[in-house]
């Protein structure tokens, strides 16, 4: 071996692709703890689609790479096709360690093909071999569930990852951080880890010049699950509006992720259902309101949250609580 190869900087790769805000509160995270365990090392982060941007804008050291929304077909054969392609470049880079973080099929179909090519793969991947899965797709034995449920296929390296299909926000011992801080230090055994999502960007000049007048609120009512979407979106911003709140929207990807981060850091309070923006707002200090739902709020310990329930909160009872937190009040 040459000088030159053994002066080389050791490379880890942590792939966290979906969803955009499990890239944000568990990739940013693990990515912060992984170089302050290896300093020496150069960190690589394979995402997709909008998590691309919001590494690079969290870390704008590391190399990102990935796939674009366009770039990842809905076809599982295609999609596999694609994959092995991130594979060979995976392979080239000749990481000392790759990190799977993401629960989601393909990233764990990846993690699998790595794994069984010599890979030093740690974390999340798929329970059967690459061939394996092919054989009973070629021969239609391959059950639905499989690919879609990951109780069927997830298997991992870590120990910890059984309680990640355990109702652990029920034993009592909530951590303070929600699920990121549960799924990092107990599923993926980061026990010192510090949950920082943070990222710095500048608060939106627009939005602070109207903050001056009035508050500023971010809503956000809809999810990637039906279940998860709230119906009233409409007339809650209607209600907010005539109580002089001002109200903003915009978190399908219209607007760039740095002025979504911007906006939000010029906010009062995000009105959100559980998905993404909450954890955006987050990085951002930007304190949220989470309609819950039928979503128990244990899970994501955000700072407000309405109570559970099957049928809808009326918005009258969120301008409530939303004009309460706005003046401060202790019972908001």
């Amino acid at each position: 071996m040459s000088n030159s190869n053994r002066s080389r900087k050791p490379k880890i790769l942590i792939v966290r692709m979906l969803g955009l805000g499990d890239v944000t509160c568990i990739g940013i995270p693990a990515l912060r703890f992984v170089q302050q365990q290896n300093p020496d090392a150069e960190i690589h982060f394979l995402s997709y689609a909008a998590g691309l941007d919001i590494i690079r804008l969290a870390a704008p050291e590391v190399k990102v790479f990935g796939l674009e929304k366009d770039q990842w077909p809905d076809n599982i054969v295609f999609a596999m096709e694609t994959f092995l392609g991130l594979a060979e470049t995976i392979v080239g880079e000749g990481y000392q360690q790759i990190i799977n973080l993401d629960t989601w099929f393909m990233p764990c179909f990846l993690a699998r093909f790595l794994k069984d090519a010599g890979e030093p793969v740690a974390g999340n991947m798929m329970s059967i071999s690459v061939g394996n899965l092919v054989d009973q797709f070629q021969q239609q034995t391959l059950k639905p569930e499989y690919v879609n449920d990951p109780a069927a296929y997830l298997q991992s390296t870590w120990f910890g990852m059984h309680q990640w299909h355990t109702p652990w926000w029920q034993n009592g011992h909530n951590p303070d951080g929600g699920y990121p801080e549960f799924y990092l230090r107990n599923c993926c055994g980061f026990t010192e880890l510090k949950l920082d999502m943070s990222i710095d960007v500048l608060s939106d000049s627009e939005f602070l010049q109207v903050a001056e007048q009035r508050p500023v609120v971010a809503l956000a009512c809809n999810a990637r699950t039906k279940e998860r979407n709230y119906p009233y979106a409409a007339e809650l911003q209607q209600q907010l509006e005539a109580n002089g709140v001002f109200v903003w929207t915009g978190f399908d990807g219209s607007i760039s992720m740095q002025q979504t981060l911007a906006r939000l850091k010029a906010s009062n309070l995000l009105i959100s259902v559980p998905s993404a923006p909450q954890w955006l707002a987050t990085a951002v200090s930007c304190p949220t309101l989470i309609i819950s739902g039928e979503v128990d709020p244990r899970t994501l310990m955000p700072d407000y949250a309405t109570d559970m329930g099957a049928t809808p909160i009326e918005p009258a009872i969120i301008v409530d609580g939303v004009l309460a937190i706005l003046k401060g009040e202790d019972n908001a």
